[in-house]
């Protein structure tokens, strides 16, 4: 049995989800973020293998058709997917392991790994979330206004997740998602697996 745990992080765009898992990582031992596959091209700054592994939509078929894939799903016109086999080296390793993807893909998860956690991230107000996309100064007006008519459908899956956190502060949104992480580390479940010899142990 993987003895870390599976996360998937979700949120409409510019509902501030990837500063925060990055945060999130950078300051608690034991969690890594999974890096996808994806088709599109990178933006400015984004580095091959650091934020994702940029591949072509031919080799992304191929991928997918070979059953590489615990999931993979198209947003904006591209396609994005996250190697299983890399996810269980993970886990057994004892890592808790985050996957920043959307609602499509935390459903895909879900079905094959049942006891993966899942959380999705609000933005305060639809006026937050619009000046958010507009301050990134990455995307166009129609782009920007694509974003926002699809953040309604993003947002009506809210009920298919575990956790609900909201970022208006985002310091007090890193404390919340920090305390999932630590509390679903001390469920029975996770100890039996991570504490097994401790457990033998005591009761020998």
């Amino acid at each position: 049995m993987n003895i870390g745990n599976l996360y998937v992080v979700a949120a409409p765009s510019g509902a501030g989800k990837t500063s925060l898992v990055k945060c999130l990582i950078e300051t608690t031992p034991g969690v890594i973020i999974s890096i996808s596959y994806t088709t599109r091209s990178p933006r400015p700054g984004e580095k091959d293998g650091v934020h994702y592994y940029f591949i072509s939509n031919t080799t992304f078929e191929l991928m997918r058709t070979d059953g590489v894939f615990l999931e993979h799903a198209e947003v904006f016109g591209n396609r994005y997917g996250t190697s299983y086999a890399n996810i269980l080296m993970q886990l057994d390793s004892g890592l808790d392991v985050i996957l920043e993807i959307d609602w499509q893909g935390a459903r895909q998860v879900r079905e094959i790994i049942p006891d993966s956690k899942t959380i999705f991230i609000l933005p305060p107000s639809r006026e937050a979330l619009q000046q958010r996309l507009a301050n990134r100064d990455q995307d166009g007006i129609g782009i920007i206004e694509e974003r926002m008519a699809i953040a309604s459908s993003e947002l009506s899956h809210y009920k298919e997740f575990d956790y609900l956190v909201v970022n208006d502060q985002f310091s007090a949104a890193l404390v919340a998602l920090r305390a999932i992480i630590i509390a679903n580390r001390q469920r029975r479940e996770t100890q039996v697996r991570r504490q097994h010899n401790l457990l033998q142990a005591l009761l020998s």
